[in-house]
């Protein structure tokens, strides 16, 4: 494996809002099982393990809580702990002990396994199959990728199988504050992470933070009225890369509004009424599962504070089934579905489907406008987790 030169991210540098940034369970999960791993080829025991970053570009030093041989495997098993730290974003599994228990097999490839505390898929529509651990695909490609550090670290070759069992303490009682039970993720919490990093944007800080950077997109001077023609609102990551590439918006353009749509609507109105202005465009692109959660009137998406947005997405396909042609059955999916992901996975060879999305969009963009008397037109855009549109063009 060529080596990469990788600089440290740096837990100990505030985040833009000024708050203090953590780590994922995955990033945990993965620092245990580069400390149980090496303990088990080479005996040795670590007090950190360097986690590469999916970034490709840097890697966290984590903290190993502990390493032990577990008795009655002659060595053969080893147990590390890591302690989840995520920062001043409000986690429910802040505090908790993360920990890997990691054996040699004979298969002759990594296998994952729920150790105590993590859960396992009972429902489609999750991002791992059914009957599987709950640890999503980044943190499982940020595993194998540790398990390679380690085998080339201790110049190791031909020995590939390894079972990794991640699991969590009081993992269960954790995972009851959270959605997996709904999810059908049963028996703990699910190990989570897009970028090995817990970004602080759930604090009343975040949400203040949000109106500056709102007033600085909309901001342009070359304008004679001062305020730019087309700003983008993106509860998360997912809609990037459409307002950049198909959107053509600057990253100044585009602002990161986290779960706080409600508050970044009044901001923007606030903000446009002060200055008698009115914006042409204003963008919001995301997931269902955040923005379709309007439907049902709520503008904090964060899970803490409102439903999952499977209500509003089956409501609008049960009164538009006639016209898009979908059957009862179809319907009854749809409203039992764990997750919107499901939804649109069940949805997806179905004809009606993009006229269906399309109409959600309408719904949300109207539901916007109402808010916003100075915005002279809203235009929403959803996509799935891997970011393909679900139903209107750019």
């Amino acid at each position: 494996m060529q080596e990469l030169e990788r600089a440290e991210f740096d837990l100990a540098v505030p985040a833009p809002n000024g708050l203090r940034r953590g780590r994922t369970t995955g990033s945990c999960a993965t620092a245990a099982v580069k400390a149980a791993l090496t303990m088990l080829l080479r005996g040795e025991k670590i007090d950190k393990a360097e986690v590469s970053l999916p970034d490709g570009k840097h890697y966290l030093l984590v903290p190993i809580q502990d390493v032990q041989q577990l008795d009655g495997h002659d060595g053969k098993r080893v147990r590390a702990e890591v302690l989840k730290d995520g920062g001043d974003d409000p986690d429910n599994t802040h505090g908790a002990t993360i920990f890997a228990e990691v054996a040699r097999n004979d298969a002759g490839e990594i296998r994952f396994k729920a150790a105590s505390g993590v859960g396992t898929a009972t429902q489609p529509g999750l991002r791992v199959a059914v009957g599987e651990p709950a640890i999503n695909p980044v943190p499982r490609q940020m595993m194998r990728l540790a398990v390679a550090e380690v085998l080339e670290e201790l110049n190791i070759q031909g020995e590939t199988g390894f079972d990794l069992a991640i699991g969590c303490e009081d993992g269960q009682k954790i995972a009851q504050k959270t959605f997996n039970p709904r999810l059908g993720i049963v028996g703990g919490i699910s190990i989570l992470g897009t970028s090995g990093i817990v970004e602080p944007m759930s604090q009343a800080s975040w949400i203040a933070s949000i109106e500056v950077y709102i007033r600085v997109a909309l901001a342009d001077d070359s304008k004679p009225d001062g305020v730019a023609s087309c700003v983008a609102y993106l509860p998360g990551k997912i809609g990037r890369t459409f307002a950049r590439d198909e959107l053509g918006l600057p990253e100044a353009r585009s602002v990161q509004i986290a779960n706080f749509l409600g508050d970044a609507l009044d901001f923007t109105q606030s903000a446009l009424a002060e200055q008698d202005a009115a914006l042409d465009v204003l963008w919001l692109a995301g997931h269902p599962g955040k923005l379709a959660k309007v439907l049902d009137g709520v503008w904090d998406t964060h899970s803490s504070k409102s439903n999952m947005a499977m209500g509003g997405v089956a409501r609008v396909a049960s009164e538009l089934a006639a016209e898009l042609g979908f059957s009862a059955a179809l319907i009854a999916d749809i409203e039992s579905a764990n997750t919107v992901e499901a939804a649109i996975e069940r949805l997806k060879n179905e004809p009606g489907a993009v006229a269906l999305w399309r109409a959600i969009e309408a719904r949300i963009a109207a539901l916007a406008q109402a808010r916003l008397p100075s915005v002279k037109r809203v235009e929403v855009r959803l996509f799935d987790l891997d970011g393909n549109l679900l139903g209107g063009a750019a």
